[in-house]
């Protein structure tokens, strides 16, 4: 059985997560999904206010529940790396963000050195808010955007 990998820190869980997600299980098929959620100590780094660890983890299960998805078929693993356990184990894909995308060419550079087989890499793109600028959680929190990329508030 293989396995894949996602991660992130699933701020706000916004519609290019749900994106993203969606196509890790759809990448692992009947195998196993390994998300890693950045922990509190990594999301503080972005020098804002973020959701603590339980509440993401929960927005997290609810979404994947609500996409009809047995708990057997995922693990939620804490990040305290921005590589997770992929430098150690063995994946057969991982799925990225253009945001991340540079992290998983680095985990493949870091295998290739310690001998271990690439991952394959599955690139999804943006999801763009009605502004044709990507939605991200930076966005969102600014007030800018809802979740689904809708804009907010007085628009100039």
């Amino acid at each position: 059985m293989g396995r894949t990998a996602v991660g992130g820190t699933f701020e706000q869980l916004h519609d290019g997560h749900r994106k993203l997600i969606r196509k890790a299980f759809e990448t692992a098929g009947d195998d196993i999904l390994d998300i890693g959620l950045t922990s509190n100590g990594m999301a503080g780094e972005k020098n804002r206010d973020i959701p603590d660890y339980p509440t993401r983890e929960k927005k997290l299960t609810d979404f994947i529940k609500e996409l009809g998805i047995p708990e057997e078929r995922y693990h939620i693993r804490m990040l305290t790396t921005p590589y997770g356990t992929t430098l150690e184990d063995d994946y057969d894909a991982i799925v990225v963000s253009p945001e991340t995308y540079p992290v998983a060419l680095k985990i493949n550079e870091l295998r290739k050195k310690s001998g271990k087989p690439e991952i394959k890499i599955v690139r999804i793109e943006y999801v763009m808010a009605d502004d044709d600028i990507p939605i991200s959680s930076t966005r969102i929190v600014h007030g800018e955007i809802d979740v689904h990329g809708h804009l907010k508030g007085l628009q100039h």
